[in-house]
């Protein structure tokens, strides 16, 4: 039996990690607001909304948790356009608490979008900026029916050592390790892990063309604007990558699009069709 005296002086049960419950999605750069809406609503067939985070932005939607923010292209970005990953959580307060527990540095108060979504952003081991997002707790019915998937099954990023990022996602979050490879046998080029409480994953770009990105922090010096964007992508998933890529060029949405001319098989196992945004960040199915 504790008494209540007992009970006073006992220490407070640890926080709980919230769920984090899949991908909400990838904020990207844009030097030409109407080439980037011509692509990603008539070639990816996303619907454009308002951005409650952030009202210089637009969201291209695909489903009503996830979407692709566009940001006006800030005057010191240099080659890259990727300005943040993002996560969905069951309770971004309770994340921020539980980071903060752990000694991890995180904002001192989530912000509240104009949709009524909490979030917060931290910086990961390599100073990429990472969010996580409550989104708004009764989401309206969403339909996006010219979409040519609805769920972005994985983001990717530049990822310099294995081992430093590994210590925030592995180790902290708990990601959980999918697939590694390379184009060639024992080389890894690709780190894939998977998020916590879903099926959904982050996938480390560890190389550009044949070159390991290092150690060192930064864009490394000489890599081609579309080399990063390359690395700095997203994943939509299908049921027959081939019947997506023959949808899109059946309907012409195609024509003008920096593409590939087909599908092919990635190293991975899976069927694979890559285009790129105007700014060059790669959209894969």
């Amino acid at each position: 039996t504790v008494t209540l005296a007992g009970a006073a002086q006992m220490p407070d049960a640890p926080l709980r990690r919230p769920k984090i419950t899949g991908i909400s999605h990838l904020a990207v750069y844009s030097s030409d607001a109407a080439a980037t809406e011509h692509f990603y609503r008539d070639v990816v067939g996303a619907v454009k909304k308002a951005d409650p985070e952030n009202p210089k932005g637009v969201r291209y939607m695909l489903s009503a948790t996830q979407f692709v923010e566009v940001l006006p292209l800030p005057a010191d970005a240099g080659i890259n356009r990727l300005d943040h990953t993002a996560w969905n959580t069951e309770d971004a307060q309770g994340l921020r608490r539980w980071l903060g527990s752990k000694s991890y540095k995180v904002p001192d108060h989530v912000e509240r979008g104009a949709d009524g979504s909490f979030w917060f952003a931290v910086k990961d081991p390599e100073g990429n900026t990472v969010e996580f997002v409550q989104p708004p707790a009764n989401l309206k019915p969403f339909s996006a029916p010219d979409a040519i998937g609805h769920h972005i099954i994985h983001v990717g990023m530049m990822v310099h050592s294995r081992v430093v990022e590994d210590t925030f996602y592995r180790d902290l979050l708990g990601f959980k390790p999918y697939w590694y490879g390379g184009m060639t046998e024992g080389r890894t080029d690709w780190v894939s892990q998977q998020s916590p409480d879903s099926h959904d994953w982050l996938e480390y770009m560890l190389t550009f063309g044949n070159t390991p990105v290092g150690a060192s922090s930064g864009i490394p010096a000489g890599m081609k604007q579309h080399d990063l964007g390359v690395l700095d992508h997203f994943s939509i998933g299908e049921d027959s990558v081939d019947a997506a890529f023959n949808k899109l060029k059946d309907a012409g949405r195609l024509v003008g699009v920096d593409a590939q001319t087909h599908t092919q098989m990635g190293k991975d196992g899976k069927g694979q069709f890559n285009m790129y945004d105007p700014d060059n960040i790669r959209v894969e199915l």
